[in-house]
């Protein structure tokens, strides 16, 4: 067995061109994924890899409907009426001799580039310069999906035996809501512990916020402006339901705290109503994401208190007391933590530790992203690490920093072998 950083310096140069080649496959995501995404060739990439390293076994795993909707019903996850043709999750796995397990997670699909003329270079172009990859999908998240493959790679090629089985997982439709990691859960993947390899600058995410979008409907009555009490504004009824949500804000931000999270928030980020400003508006209606905490709040809390306000607002109004807002909840993903006292966690920190020569730096995250599922859904230990800046994603002119990509690739090498070799 050789020492990892000396291989990893001889090998560099191939595991550089690795990166670049994903990078550099269009992988993006149709309108959110509903109109579909286009992961496959990225897929069949990683598959050709994984069968020149001898994976002990490769699984192709269409995304369907039925999951999602089973999901729905049991977890309130899932992304419904999506175009999943040609999108399939590909899993691979190594065999260890019988230590504690690990699971490896990314997503393959990323969002599309936008307006071209903000980017120095294609997109679709790795390109290297002053220690950076420029490319679209570089920093969210081929570069965390890449590494977790080069970790395993890095020990076979230093001469080490796997401890434990590793399992690389590498989904589609992360980016329109996490639909491939879903559908891994429902099929029963798992392992003692898993790594979501989205970038985290440089910090261990242990926690972040769950959301929950509303869309609430008001109807009113239309008539010409200049007899405006003949009708009834449908805005002016949504402002007073607005107003109680805001109430509703408001004594979260008093009551919820989190050492790693801000406070609970509601934003109205949409509001459509009405066709003139001639006319009293007949209908309105507006969007909103409720971001919770974990442990102290749950879905079925946020959904009450929400639907509560709206009730309360339309019990104290005589034209909504007979003419109800609907209410619709058209997207959700769960709350996710981690204890820090786990295991798991610690042994991770001396992996990390053991190649930075530092103490790790844990942090929270206000966005939700996969994790939630691997813990809450498929019950796993679960930490994200990985390289690449935060603010990179969803960015023209993507990069990752590619110091952080080596360390990452030593880091989850450690933990395969710390992880594993766990009583």
């Amino acid at each position: 067995m050789r020492e990892l950083r000396t291989v990893l310096n001889e090998r560099k140069e191939e595991y550089l061109t690795y990166l670049k080649e994903l990078i550099e496959i269009d992988t993006h995501d149709i309108g959110h994924g509903i109109e579909g995404g286009l992961e496959k060739e990225g897929q069949e990439y990683i598959i050709r890899l994984f069968e020149k390293m001898n994976a002990d076994s490769i699984e192709k795993d269409y995304l369907t409907e039925q999951k999602v909707q089973e999901c729905m019903k049991i977890h309130h996850e899932g992304n419904p009426g999506h175009n999943y043709e040609e999108r399939y999750n590909v899993y691979a796995t190594f065999h260890g001799e019988g230590g504690k397990s690990i699971l490896f997670n990314g997503h393959m699909d990323t969002m599309p580039p936008g307006d071209l003329g903000q980017w120095n270079r294609p997109p679709h172009q790795a390109v290297l310069e002053e220690g950076k990859l420029y490319g679209l999908g570089s920093a969210d998240m081929k570069a965390g999906l890449m590494a977790a493959i080069l970790s395993v790679k890095l020990l076979q090629d230093a001469g080490y035996k796997l401890p434990g089985d590793v399992m690389i997982t590498s989904v589609c439709d992360e980016e329109g809501g996490g639909n491939g990691s879903i559908v891994a859960a429902m099929n029963k993947k798992t392992a003692d512990g898993v790594v979501v390899c989205e970038g985290t600058s440089d910090e261990v995410i242990l926690a972040h916020m769950g959301f929950v979008f509303f869309k609430v409907q008001i109807k009113g009555k239309a008539n010409h402006s200049g007899a405006k009490w003949l009708g009834v504004s449908a805005i002016e009824k949504a402002m007073k339901i607005i107003r109680e949500l805001e109430e509703v804000e408001h004594s979260w931000l008093l009551k919820y705290k989190h050492p790693l999270l801000p406070a609970p928030n509601l934003n109205v980020g949409v509001i459509q109503g009405g066709t003139a400003g001639s006319t009293v508006a007949g209908e309105c209606t507006f969007e909103t994401c409720v971001h919770y905490l974990p442990q102290v709040m749950s879905y079925e809390q946020v959904v009450m208190e929400f639907t509560e306000a709206v009730e309360r607002a339309a019990e104290g109004d005589l034209w909504l007391r007979e003419h109800r807002p609907v209410i619709d909840v058209y997207q959700a993903g769960g709350a996710f933590e981690m204890e820090q006292e786990s295991s798991f966690v610690k042994v991770f920190g001396t992996a990390y530790q053991a190649v930075e020569k530092r103490k790790m730096k844990v942090a929270g995250s206000p966005a939700g992203c996969d994790s939630r599922i691997w813990k809450n859904i498929a019950g796993c230990p679960t930490i994200q690490f990985g390289p690449g800046n935060l603010e990179q994603c969803h960015s023209p002119n993507e990069y990752v920093e590619m110091e952080a990509f080596w360390s990452a690739v030593l880091i989850y090498a450690e933990l395969i072998l710390t992880w594993g070799n766990q009583e």
